[in-house]
């Protein structure tokens, strides 16, 4: 692994630490040159698993997007990002525990909500809006109803 702040490329693993259930690897590296430290992380980078549009087009799933639209939802709210991955690799999991090879988007955009709504209330509002193309005040207004009738059950 190239060292980020001289570039050496022989770094030596300090400390390994499984995160995540199992299904990634923090490591702890020294570059031998310059003797800085660095983080890095370790996990499967692909997914055999397609979402299916609305339109009917198969795109490959991906993380990054998932993540990003994750992201925007709490962007300025108090949740750290090992809460949102640990979160996301959750989510993978049970998709692909649960479907084979194939979700509609419909159904990855409701086990995304299901999972925002017990980790922030405003993150899930923010995601639905985007995601259920809210178009007035109303549909907001209807959503965190929904939010407090299931609360109070």
């Amino acid at each position: 692994m190239r060292c980020p702040f001289c570039g050496y490329e022989n770094t030596k693993v300090v400390d390994s630490r499984v995160y995540f259930e199992g299904n990634s690897i923090k490591r702890r590296r020294e570059c031998e040159k310059c003797g800085k430290r660095f983080t890095t992380h370790e996990k499967v980078v692909e997914l055999s698993l397609f979402v299916i549009k609305k339109n009917g087009e198969k795109q490959p799933y991906s993380r990054e997007k998932v993540y990003n639209g994750i992201i925007r939802a709490f962007k300025k709210r108090d949740i750290e990002n090992e809460k949102i991955e640990e979160t996301l690799d959750k989510i993978e999991r049970e998709i692909l525990t649960d479907y084979s090879g194939e979700i509609k988007s419909s159904e990855l955009g409701d086990k995304i909500l299901s999972y925002l709504i017990d980790l922030d209330e405003i993150a899930y509002v923010r995601f639905a809006s985007v995601y259920k193309k809210f178009d007035s005040l109303d549909s907001f207004v209807k959503e965190i109803e929904k939010i407090r009738k299931n609360k109070k059950k």
